[in-house]
């Protein structure tokens, strides 16, 4: 069975990251969507929002899988089951840090193997960062977020 991580904060969910779980589903036999969690950095929404909300998104994908987790990103992919790891792409300075952080996890976990997948060009200028500073300042965030994630914010 070939089981995934898309692990991220997902605070909150955009479209860009529903595109990369939805072209990610053919791929895999069950994919995880990892909500990560930083004790020293507080998010915008509670974990548990965060869940709801894309539990909501997700409703009707038997494949997908929505968790929390603590800790380092490969620990977890080896609890779950996980030998990939998917990571979404949207711009070359994307690229640079996620090869990195694949290369350190592949030093500490050689058998889990990242897979990028590359934003479609509506979804390169869509963040969670952007998207909650337009929240912050009262702005319509509609265009970047899945009509179910709406209610939760």
């Amino acid at each position: 069975m070939k089981i995934a991580l898309f692990p991220g904060s997902f605070d909150p969910v955009t479209k860009a990251h529903v595109d990369i779980v939805k072209r990610s589903v053919g791929l895999f036999d069950k994919v995880y969507i990892g909500i990560g969690t930083n004790s020293t950095k507080p998010g915008f929404l509670s974990i548990e929002k965060r869940e709801q909300m894309l539990r909501s998104v997700f409703e009707s994908e038997p494949k997908i899988h929505i968790i929390a987790y603590e800790g380092l990103t490969v620990n977890f992919c080896k609890s779950i089951g996980a030998a990939y790891m998917i990571r979404g792409i949207r711009t070359v300075s994307d690229f640079e840090y996620e090869k990195a952080i694949a290369q350190m996890n592949h030093s500490l976990a050689p058998d889990i193997e990242s897979i990028f997948i590359v934003s479609k060009p509506g979804y390169s200028s869509i963040s969670s960062t952007i998207v909650r500073e337009i929240m912050r300042h009262n702005g319509d965030v509609t265009q970047f977020i899945p009509k179910e994630a709406l209610a939760y914010l």
